[in-house]
């Protein structure tokens, strides 16, 4: 059983884990191990016979009991007793539709529906009506859903990993490539979609409906079919003809607009056909937005990378010390880290005080010795207060390399008051780069009330930096 496979199976346990209630750190637990498997360089089911599986960080004995039960026998016992209780694609439809997986399972066995196309057959018949506590408005949202014409939307927006895992995943498995929302790298994935080359669909339509990853089907043609998950996310698969692959992955990849100003596209082999035969240039995924037939501006690329001038470690809220989180940079090919821990204010974790600020500089000194010509930076992460003031001592930053300023509390502020915090704070002499500008979470908290137009004014009139933040679940700034 290889790693995608294995991966497959514990991302489906958590799922049905997350249905039945459980423990959250369980379900995280075991998307984390799904993901680390999924990504290590190794073969998992050697390690898993050999008893080495728990040198992979993040696998307990827990996890590591189910993965010596999937490689001996092929199955795990408890996810096929949840797909028995729970009805994976039931859930899977009603979360599509919007609804609850709770929900999803009271209707299902209110109209003794097994399957989705039960379920489908039985509200088409109007015998949703008949459910206790089913009014016209629910019937009308779940009929109208089940209706929607256009492209298959998700509940709502996956964050980037998530989205890339699961269309790559899939078309991994079909041979096919990523087509969609994840890329074109966005920071909110709507559409997901797999395009691949096939003379004959019928075969291909079949594996992907038999994919771990897919519960149900909820659109099927000649050509095309969506599946969804157990989470309620719609993938597309299109089966093109081979001669025409590369303007289905053209028209499956870019936004609407971008591929309408391109229109009428040419059948191509491949991508970079249709290009040619439009006589335009290139355009890579990431920069297929708005419409545009020209030059496409460089992307900046892994190897542009020098350093990184944001980073936690165990002095606060990390999970690596200074010289490990240097080596790591280092090893990269990296010529600088910033060590920049949280403050006090921050609240939910540990935070450097002044003393700590003084005494981590010896460890940076260390890891300097260590690591040199490498360079670690003495940074701090310092929280913006309220009215503006940053959370240490003017004279504690001005012995540092770096200061990131960050807003963590207060973040609910009207935005002149907002903006008026964040531009004093930029007028600190000592303050190099504003953190995270927005102080969004995707799909978890919205962008704070500030303006950033006049943040920009000031950062410019101050020489400071704006942070384009990493993290997945923050992409901020947005591209």
């Amino acid at each position: 059983m290889d790693n995608a496979a294995i991966a497959d199976r514990l991302e489906a346990f958590a799922s049905l884990l997350e249905l039945a209630d459980a423990n959250p750190y369980t379900i995280r637990a075991y998307r984390r191990g799904a993901e680390l498997i999924r990504g290590v360089g190794v073969p998992v089911e050697g390690l898993v016979r050999s008893g080495r599986v728990r040198e992979l960080r993040g696998i307990g004995p827990g996890i590591e009991s189910r993965l010596r039960e999937l490689v001996e026998t092929g199955r795990i016992a408890e996810l096929e007793e949840l797909e028995r209780e729970l009805a994976p694609g039931l859930v899977g439809l009603g979360r599509y539709l919007g609804l609850t997986a709770k929900r999803s399972v009271e209707l299902a066995r209110a109209l003794d529906a097994r399957t989705p196309e039960e379920f489908r057959e039985a509200a088409a018949a109007g015998r949703l009506r008949a459910v206790p506590g089913v009014g016209p408005k629910l019937e009308l949202q779940i009929l109208d859903a089940l209706q929607r014409e256009g492209e298959p939307r998700p509940p709502r927006g996956l964050t980037l990993p998530r989205a890339r895992e699961l269309a790559g995943g899939i078309a991994g498995a079909l041979g096919g490539e990523m087509a969609g929302d994840p890329r074109r790298w966005r920071d909110s994935s709507e559409r997901l979609a797999v395009v691949c080359a096939e003379r004959d669909p019928g075969p291909l339509l079949e594996r992907f409906a038999a994919l771990p990853q897919i519960v149900a089907l909820i659109e099927r043609g000649e050509r095309r079919a969506v599946g969804v998950t157990v989470e309620g996310v719609p993938v597309e698969l299109l089966a093109a003809e081979p001669e025409a692959f590369g303007t289905a992955l053209v028209r499956a990849t870019g936004s609407a607009a971008y591929v309408a100003a391109l229109e009428p596209l040419p059948d191509a082999p491949d991508e970079r056909a249709v290009y040619a035969a439009l006589g335009v240039p290139w355009c890579p995924p990431e920069l297929r937005e708005a419409p545009f037939r020209g030059e496409p501006p460089p992307l900046l690329e892994l190897a542009d990378i020098r350093g990184d001038l944001h980073c936690h470690t165990t002095w606060s809220d990390g999970r690596a010390s200074v010289e490990e989180m240097g080596r790591a940079a280092r090893d990269r090919g990296y010529e600088y880290l910033a060590i920049c821990d949280h403050t006090p204010a921050v609240g939910a974790v540990q935070g450097l005080t002044p003393e700590d600020v003084r005494r981590q500089a010896d460890e940076i000194a260390a890891a300097n010795a260590a690591l040199a010509p490498f360079r670690v930076l003495r940074g701090i992460e310092c929280d913006i207060l309220p009215d503006g003031r940053l959370d240490l001592p003017d004279d504690v930053l001005a012995e540092l390399d770096w200061v990131q300023a960050s807003v963590h509390g207060g973040q609910r502020m009207p935005a002149p008051e907002m903006t008026r915090r964040v531009e004093e704070a930029l007028r600190n002499p000592f303050v190099r780069c504003l953190s995270h500008p927005t102080g969004r979470l995707i799909n978890r908290r919205p962008e704070n009330a500030v303006e950033l137009e006049r943040v920009y004014e000031v950062a410019r009139e101050h020489g400071v930096a704006v942070e384009v933040n990493g993290l997945p679940d923050r992409l901020d700034l947005r591209g």
